[in-house]
């Protein structure tokens, strides 16, 4: 089975081809269409984002197609930035200025009250059927950037039981327990009803 991840963003095609490695399935994503453009992500949930990004991959490619959408909401916030976490600074932002802003804002909250959720929503599109999951991982906002690895705010979400932040952890530890994990295994283990290529385990 083909499948299209409707993303340009590298990062995420690596982590989320890994995700589908024990599956039959050939993973294509955006970055091989180009010519698509971006597309707008108007929707005030983040299923709503997932899902407009599911159907433009799949009018554009012809293939089934799976999108998610990310938000980081933080207690302290009042659940900000919420969907909006990717142009949380603004528009045309780098990740670095989304997480200035969020240390910024963060500054003076005591570090009993920095508990924050990665919240992530998984859809499905295949022209008839459309499938969705969310998946969510608790964490604390640090007060100063922590490790290299990964992207966005993954600095600065700190997970208390390994004691590291998302950036401190390699790709595969942060695998096994990410939000976007967590959606994704919700979706397939729908998906596994269904379709056949979602229940093949491993190629070897």
């Amino acid at each position: 089975m083909k499948l299209l991840i409707a993303t340009q963003n590298k990062h995420k095609v690596e982590e989320l081809t890994r995700l589908m490695q024990a599956y039959a399935i050939e993973v294509v994503s955006l970055l091989e269409y180009p010519e698509i453009g971006e597309i707008i992500e108007d929707g005030d949930t983040l299923e709503a984002n997932a899902l407009i990004k599911a159907k433009a991959g799949f009018a554009h490619c012809g293939i089934p197609t799976i999108a998610d959408d990310t938000g980081l909401a933080v207690d302290a916030l009042n659940g900000a930035p919420g969907v909006y976490a990717a142009r949380y600074a603004g528009e045309n932002v780098t990740y670095d200025d989304n997480v200035q802003k969020m240390l910024n804002e963060m500054f003076d909250v005591p570090q009993g009250q920095r508990q924050a959720q990665f919240q992530t929503a998984a859809v499905f599109y295949d022209g008839n059927k459309t499938v969705s999951a969310r998946g969510e991982v608790h964490g604390m906002i640090t007060t100063e950037r922590q490790g290299d690895s990964g992207f966005g705010y993954d600095p600065i979400f700190y997970i208390p039981e390994k004691k590291k932040t998302y950036a401190q952890m390699d790709l595969e530890e942060k695998n096994n327990l990410s939000h976007r994990k967590r959606a994704f295994a919700k979706l397939i283990d729908q998906l596994s009803q269904t379709h056949r290529a979602f229940k093949v385990e491993l190629h070897n």
